[in-house]
């Protein structure tokens, strides 16, 4: 299954490059054309970043899946980014993991993915 990310300071990126799976890096404009899993970041006090809901206006009837970083320290604020686009789109959260994960973060990701390409 395809990755798509976002990513603000490098940790979604740097997560996703430990996945053995195909991913790209969202635009705004992009048009998806095959289902995909996001990985992004939140933003601020626990907000979706603007590329991302942008991005999600035009693809997210192809949307599986979504995952996010953050950072412990904003608690109940953590990776929420994650919980606000799986309530929008019903799909699920497949994990929420600190800066750039670790790798029992990517081991979870990585069955999570697999259970849903199962579906």
């Amino acid at each position: 299954m395809l990755i798509a990310f976002d990513s603000k300071t490098g940790n979604v990126r740097r997560f996703v490059q430990k996945i053995d799976l195909p991913h790209v890096e969202i635009d705004p404009d992009m048009i998806m054309d095959e289902p995909f899993i996001l990985v992004t970041y939140t933003t601020g006090f626990g907000q979706v970043p603007e590329k991302v809901t942008t991005f999600l206006k035009a693809n997210h009837s192809l949307l599986r899946g979504v995952s996010a970083s953050g950072n412990r320290n904003w608690g109940a604020s953590f990776a929420k980014s994650a919980d606000t686009i799986a309530n929008l789109y019903g799909v699920p959260v497949i994990s929420k993991f600190e800066l750039s994960g670790t790798g029992r973060d990517v081991e979870h990701f990585t069955s999570g993915v697999a259970a849903i390409a199962a579906y």
